[in-house]
């Protein structure tokens, strides 16, 4: 079971036996643990023991005309995907890996402002598991301790005037053996290493995942990003901080401020503040 990443011990007389014990997602238990009032919103929950990505195949079930409210979950990931094309590193049951389809009248342009909503409903799940501490890291990246906790990847596609569908999917580090670990070329944490966290059922964190991110995508609807500026603000890791923004070859330095009304990063350079909508994020070392 190595090639899973699941590890075991011999027991002596005995056999062998997981080296953690790992529950076992379902469906019918997690639908059970949803919030009252997400329950008739999701009209699917699809649990995979591998996947290429939950989000490649949410998007084909969405082609086939799967309805908004579907969800889908992988204990593994076999080519699931980061930003820049970074390979996830997907031993069986230590990610949490799970998208969701909605549907909207709106234009996909309208949009723009759901990962960093979508960053606040996972940020919100995790503080009612009891996770302190949580930081929002431009456009998508929660960490803990400034190291990388969950990420989210978000795709959209629909007509110019709408409608549109977008599947919001989310990675998020439970527990990481060592030699999967290893693999890891940035920093990061898991939920089981956060010290004082009480351990949590995983059919009870998906299903925190899920009604959170259910609510945020219905909350986007009528209010758009307003709803969470001030809880983004709260999370919001670097602001204050001197940082590079890299959007494609470009390396633009500055002052971050935080973000405006519409979900753009807010830049001060040579006293001009400038707001960028797309880029990836980076502390600034400072000089020795």
């Amino acid at each position: 079971m190595s090639d899973l990443g699941i590890e075991v011990e011999a027991v002596k007389g005995r056999g062998y036996r997981l080296r953690q014990p790992l529950e076992v997602l379902d469906a019918v238990r997690v639908r059970d643990l949803l919030d009252a009032g997400i329950t008739q919103e999701i009209q699917e929950i699809a649990i995979h023991q591998s996947l290429d990505s939950t989000n490649t195949w949410l998007m084909q079930r969405a082609a086939e005309g799967a309805l908004g409210g579907s969800v889908c979950i992988a204990e593994r990931q076999t080519a699931g995907r980061g930003r820049h094309g970074r390979p996830w590193i997907s031993p069986y049951g230590g990610r949490l890996y799970l998208s969701l389809l909605w549907r909207y009248q709106l234009p996909p342009a309208a949009l723009g402002g759901l990962s960093l909503a979508c960053g606040v409903a996972v940020a919100r799940a995790l503080e009612r598991l009891g996770v302190a501490d949580i930081g929002l890291k431009w456009p998508n990246d929660l960490l803990w301790g400034r190291r990388k906790l969950a990420g989210l990847l978000l795709e959209v596609r629909g007509e110019v005037s709408g409608p549109s569908l977008l599947v919001a999917g989310v990675g998020l580090n439970v527990r990481m053996p060592p030699q999967a670990a290893a693999q890891i070329e940035q920093p990061w944490v898991t939920l089981e290493q956060i010290p004082g966290l009480a351990p949590c059922p995983r059919n009870r964190l998906v299903a925190l995942l899920i009604g959170e991110l259910a609510t945020a995508l219905m909350d986007f609807t009528t209010e758009g990003l307003a709803p969470f500026l001030a809880d983004w603000s709260r999370l919001d890791i670097f602001k204050g901080e001197r940082i590079h923004l890299m959007s494609g070859q470009r390396r633009i330095e500055g002052e971050y401020l935080g973000i405006s009304p519409d979900g753009a990063l807010r830049l001060a350079i040579n006293g001009a503040i400038t707001c960028y909508s797309a880029g990836e994020v980076h502390l600034c070392r400072p000089v020795a």
